[in-house]
């Protein structure tokens, strides 16, 4: 629908001429015939009979009137709400983010968010890293917050919010826990649990070990690494955990040289979709320029 013509129309109904609509849109009376004659067309009606020098409204005319005039008013209101949503944030935001995450950092930010915006209407939901990756490169949610995988996808934006350290840890009366300068090799032989070997904390553990040609002896998998932390405090074997996890429960394994296993936490977006204000807000707060 042709607002211009629309516009135009309810002009002539009101000054009740072609010259007075051009005077009052400033534009040529020929403008106002052929936007006229547009509409006619566009419905297949005559909205006005020539009478001398003059013209009538028809009846077609006197039915459109009201539609037209509700239509120019709910343009003008969705225009005004579509101009509000891209300026203040407002509306609903989904975000993802992994569990461990959304239990250990993520309430901070997203508290301070809530506040500053309350018409925003947050909804989290929480996933693997790995899937809240995908859903970001679907445009499923607007921003994730993630593990960052060991190699970054060309299509996404990534956004290093934290690093969080993996350590070598056991329970406190495993074997492990008694045992000094313990190397890769010796570790590869004791009961390993880890998360799944496509999940991006484990392709850091695991490309650790193939730098030895080694690889663990995993027992167990589970993804959710407070999981992880229980099993391995109770002395079903040994893991690779973030500081953040570390209790009384477990201890470090004196390792016999230092390894830097390093996983960044972070946020991940897709460039190629339209920020909302709303997104664009979180990321202000989180100092990520865009």
């Amino acid at each position: 629908m042709n607002t211009v013509n629309l516009t135009t129309f309810a002009m002539v109904m009101q000054t009740g001429s072609i010259s007075g609509a051009a005077e009052k849109l400033f534009i040529t009376q020929p403008a106002v015939s052929k936007r006229i004659k547009n509409l006619e067309s566009e419905f297949g009606v005559t909205l006005f009979d020539t009478v001398g020098r003059g013209i009538i409204a028809t009846p077609a005319a006197h039915e459109l009137l009201p539609y037209a005039k509700k239509w120019l008013d709910d343009y003008e209101s969705c225009r005004a709400s579509l101009q509000y949503s891209k300026e203040i944030a407002s509306g609903k935001l989904v975000i993802g983010t992994s569990h461990h995450i959304g239990l250990h950092h993520l309430a901070p930010v997203l508290k301070r968010f809530i506040q500053a915006y309350p018409a925003v209407q947050l909804e989290v939901q929480f996933m693997d890293s790995e899937e809240a990756h995908k859903a970001v490169l679907d445009g499923d949610v607007s921003l994730a917050f993630l593990t960052l995988p060991p190699t970054y996808d060309l299509r996404l934006e990534y956004h290093t919010l934290w690093s969080d350290p993996l350590y070598f840890m056991t329970g406190t009366l495993s074997s492990l826990a008694q045992k000094s300068d313990v190397t890769l090799l010796q570790l590869a032989h004791h009961p390993a649990i880890l998360p799944a070997a496509n999940t991006f904390t484990s392709q850091i553990t695991l490309a650790e070990f193939n730098r030895h040609n080694l690889r663990p002896y995993a027992t167990m998998t589970t993804n959710p690494l407070e999981s992880i932390r229980m099993l391995v405090s109770i002395g079903l074997g040994w893991s690779v955990l973030p500081e953040t996890l570390i209790n009384q429960d477990l201890v470090k394994i004196d390792m016999a040289e230092d390894y830097e296993l390093q996983r960044h936490l972070g946020v991940v977006i897709n460039p190629s979709l339209t920020l909302s204000a709303s997104t664009q807000a979180l990321m202000d707060m989180l100092s990520i320029a865009k």
